[in-house]
């Protein structure tokens, strides 16, 4: 019998926009501290909007907006991520928010 998972306690979001400096869209991270993935999707859109112009539509095959990854409670409490914090992680992949995660048993 396997354990359930419990439920997010928050969720990491990429969000394609264009900087002021930048001539196309980018990738940008966010962490952010919802647990309903659409309010954490709207979040970082409107986190994403005073970096700069949010996508409208696909870049490069990627969404304009992308649940990259359920955030479990340890990744959250281990990282000090506060419930409805918005953090900016910026245009790096966020490898340190998604090593954390649990593996699922084989």
């Amino acid at each position: 019998m396997s354990e359930a998972h419990p439920p997010p306690a928050g969720w990491l979001i990429g969000v394609m926009l264009t900087p002021p400096d930048e001539p196309a869209p980018l990738r940008h991270f966010f962490a952010v501290g919802h647990t309903d993935r659409a309010k954490a999707e709207w979040t970082a859109i409107d986190s994403a909007l005073l970096i700069g112009h949010v996508a409208t539509g696909p870049v490069r095959g990627l969404e304009p907006v992308h649940a990259v990854s359920a955030l479990s409670p340890r990744t959250v409490r281990l990282l000090g991520l506060k419930p409805k914090e918005v953090r900016s992680l910026g245009w790096r992949w966020p490898r340190r928010w998604i090593s954390l995660e649990p593996r699922p048993p084989d």
